[in-house]
């Protein structure tokens, strides 16, 4: 009995030093900046709408940059589809992706899995782009939706949205995670003093 409570703690100390590091490696501004806000949002999630524009306006008011990783959460029906298409926006000018993303919290009470296409199509013709009937036909935007997913769960998030200010000082914490949306300013504040 010792010796198995022994190894399950061995194996959770383990496991706790790889999310560690992983956070480490992947909670990093870009090269260049100092700070930056880093979001893992799903774009059915409520919350994640409420949040959206005080990210924006908190990337533009420190002049840092806004990160954003999709995380479809399993419960809703329609997030992952969203996400995908997203990325199809994202690789004609990320500027169009991030007016998407808009564009869904927006039109998030309305959407239903059956009405998402239609939405993505207004969109599409409001922007004078061409929405294909199969938007991702060799599967590399899901892959890309799939990774963030994966990278979420690698670092053990289960909710959204999970904010993080992140530095790239090398000493003391290098990341923080935002509990409450209230708290973003107060903690960019405190990541740029320190």
């Amino acid at each position: 009995m010792k010796r198995t409570i022994l190894a399950l703690a061995i194996v959770l100390s383990l496991t706790l030093a790889a999310a560690a590091e992983t956070a480490a490696s992947v909670l990093k501004p870009p090269k260049g900046a100092q700070l930056a806000i880093v979001v893992f949002e799903d774009l059915q999630c409520p919350q994640c709408r409420r949040d959206a524009p005080l990210l924006e306006q908190a990337a533009k008011a420190y002049k840092i940059p806004l990160l954003i990783h999709d995380f479809p959460l399993p419960m809703h029906n329609w997030s992952y589809e969203a996400a995908v298409t997203a990325r199809y926006f994202d690789s004609i000018s990320k500027d169009l992706g991030d007016q998407y993303r808009d564009y869904i919290f927006q039109h998030q009470m309305e959407i239903i899995p059956q009405t998402l296409r239609g939405f993505s199509e207004r969109f599409a013709a409001a922007h004078k782009v061409d929405l294909p009937f199969v938007i991702d036909p060799q599967g590399k935007f899901a892959a890309e939706v799939t990774a963030d997913r994966d990278l979420a769960k690698t670092l053990n998030l289960d909710h959204t949205p999970t904010i993080f200010i992140v530095s790239n000082k090398t000493h003391g914490t290098p990341y923080v995670e935002v509990k409450q949306s209230k708290e973003l300013y107060q903690t960019i504040d405190a990541m740029k003093a320190d």
